[in-house]
């Protein structure tokens, strides 16, 4: 099956390394930066949120109406709109972009953060939320007749919306988490489970975690597993660490003295899993398997996706690959400059490995073949 690339849909130019040079949402680049994945091989692009950036259905939406093929993963907090509301939204998403449109719906690592937009549940009271909206938005794009909803979060009566998704029965669900309440509420309603790049074998423990959740929740099916590094590339091998140590004292620099990077994140003492599983890995060490290497996740807290792949593009793919060979379906990769990297990864990485999973699907079928007509 082929592997798909997310991109990052930014809408500045900053970055851990350096500031941003124009405002939060500058117009110009964020088309120049979309337009730059889809012209290098990206599938598609996440539009991410924070409590005071730009709104990223409307980002997604301009983004939209100017490019062709590339898809919007948009991100969506449940606490900041009424389910039947935001359905609504999404489904209007994916008319304007003619049926491009997968959702990725954030719990919430971080009660500060939350706190920002009025959101003051507990984190295992937001998973719930978000499993309930979830169904509820589910609901909202598939049903032609009104219904009611009464739940534990939201209750309302004789609901039917006059818009509906391109894409049918609808778009793809898009979830994230390391935690098991994220593994349960992933496990039971997520098409796609997100991951932070994490070495393989704890990788494949966290997908053994999700695939268990699905099956837990009475699923036939299980979700597809995307996982999300940041790529260093050299041309040789010595070039790729020497820009790997560059990026790391860029880092240091502007977090000296303790200073987070966002106000999202705390650099020393993050409170989602996710960012703890990080930080813990990169106290085991510095470089893992082929290529992961962790002083990026150590020098940022564990913030987000921040674990690199280092070497030549034949490294970075390799390692790729042998996540691949663990079931994962999507790699989402994101660099430090947003642009060239994104041009680089398109350029020199991504081929190589849709190169290399065609073969193996190739070989696959041929073997199958084989054996039925040996059978």
């Amino acid at each position: 099956m082929p592997v798909e690339f997310l991109g990052i849909g930014g809408t500045n130019d900053g970055s851990e390394t350096a500031p941003r040079t124009a405002g939060s949402f500058d117009k110009e680049y964020t088309l120049r930066l979309a337009r730059a994945h889809e012209e290098h091989g990206w599938d598609r692009v996440l539009f991410a949120y924070g409590s005071g950036a730009p709104d990223p259905a409307q980002a997604a939406a301009y983004v939209a109406t100017k490019l062709d093929r590339l898809q919007i993963l948009l991100a969506h907090r449940p606490n900041v709109s009424y389910p039947t509301f935001a359905a609504k939204t999404f489904a209007t998403l994916d008319q304007i972009s003619d049926g491009r449109l997968t959702v990725h719906f954030i719990t919430g690592g971080t009660d500060h953060e939350q706190q920002r937009e009025g959101d003051y549940l507990t984190k295992d009271d937001r998973y719930s939320r978000t499993r309930e909206y979830i169904g509820i938005v589910k609901k909202a794009w598939t049903s032609r007749t009104p219904f009611d909803h009464s739940g534990e979060h939201y209750r309302f009566a004789d609901f039917v919306s006059d818009v509906f998704p391109v894409q049918q029965p609808r778009p793809g669900v898009s979830f994230g988490g390391s935690s098991p309440a994220a593994y349960r509420a992933g496990g039971a309603e997520a098409d796609i489970f997100c991951l932070w790049g994490e070495p393989l074998a704890d990788t494949a423990a966290q997908i053994e975690s999700v695939r268990q959740a699905a099956r837990e929740a009475g699923r036939t099916d299980v979700p597809r597993i995307q996982v999300a590094f940041r790529p260093i590339l050299g041309a040789t091998e010595e070039l790729a660490w020497e820009k790997a140590h560059r990026i790391v004292g860029a880092i240091k620099e502007r977090t000296a003295g303790g200073k987070a990077l966002t106000r999202r994140h705390s650099l020393t003492k993050p409170e989602n899993t996710g960012s703890q599983r990080l930080l813990e890995i990169a106290a085991r060490g510095e470089r893992h398997d082929r290529a992961l290497w962790t002083p990026t996740a150590a020098a940022t807290g564990g913030a987000g996706n921040s674990n690199a792949l280092v070497g030549t593009p034949e490294t970075v793919a390799a390692a790729l690959l042998d996540y691949v060979d663990l079931g994962v379906d999507i790699i989402s990769a994101r660099g430090y400059d947003l642009l060239d990297d994104a041009i680089d990864f398109g350029r020199y990485v991504i081929p190589i490995v849709r190169e290399e999973v065609a073969k193996r699907d190739r070989e696959s079928r041929a073997s199958v073949e084989s054996i039925a007509v040996d059978g």
